[in-house]
């Protein structure tokens, strides 16, 4: 049994994971940005060990959940799920860059990582220079940046499975009713890298798209540029990334 925290679980691809993660007899800690929202995940998640309230969007609420969370004791996986895609620039850089960026850094190590990108990452670009203003970020650009970070933690901490997944188009609230993706596949990648004992999803430093690695912007790997992501991440939040190993 794993005790995995998702973020964003109150609804979509989150809340399926935990659904499904609870039904193997995993205990599921949900996130919700407010307190109607934490209830209605508990509501639709009842098994869950509780919902934890932190609205992403502010950098200083997300400081405070990761100590709630660290509070609750050692986790073994986290799953980076919440996302914003119909958001202003500043909103997508908050949400999809800068809180994963400072849960990482603040949250007990746990034993795997999991970030949640997109296809649209291909598109995107590094932007260093934007992460300070938030201007110009664009949605693919902060999904490569989810890479960027997998890649990076991959690289500073080697006994961390961590890796970034490609939900695929499917139809949530996000993607919209007529996305082309199987639902189902859209969170079973999250879930494997989480608690799977299968090899192949004991690996480091990959991207995936329905359990299988996948082509991805190579500007990911440049460690050059997951460096100075990492550095203006600091600059911007205040937060250092702790110490290799």
């Amino acid at each position: 049994m794993a005790h995995i925290f998702i973020t964003g679980s109150s609804a979509g691809l989150g809340q399926l994971a935990a659904q499904s993660l609870i039904s193997q007899g995993h205990e599921v800690v949900l996130h919700a940005r407010n307190e109607q929202r934490a209830k209605d995940a508990q509501r639709a998640v009842p098994d869950a060990e509780t919902t934890v309230i932190g609205d992403l969007s502010n950098t200083q609420e997300t400081k405070s959940l990761a100590e709630d969370v660290n509070a609750m004791g050692h986790f073994d996986a986290v799953i980076h799920n919440a996302g914003v895609y119909r958001a202003s620039a500043n909103e997508i850089l908050a949400v999809n860059t800068l809180a994963p960026y400072i849960l990482t850094c603040l949250i007990q190590k746990p034993k795997r990582l999991i970030y949640l990108s997109s296809g649209m990452h291909k598109s995107g670009s590094p932007s260093i220079d934007q992460i300070r203003s938030g201007e110009g970020i664009s949605y693919s650009d902060s999904k490569l940046h989810a890479v960027m970070l997998a890649k990076a933690v991959a690289r500073k901490w080697p006994e961390v499975y961590a890796n970034a997944v490609d939900p695929g188009w499917v139809p949530t609230k996000m993607g919209g009713s007529g996305a082309p993706d199987d639902l189902r596949k859209g969170y079973e990648t999250q879930m494997w890298l989480a608690v799977s004992h299968d090899e192949k999803a004991k690996v480091n430093g990959n991207y995936f798209y329905h359990k299988k690695e996948a082509t991805y912007n190579t500007e990911a790997d440049e460690i050059d540029v997951q460096e100075k992501f990492l550095a203006r991440c600091e600059q911007v939040t205040g937060v250092h990334f702790p110490a290799e190993g």
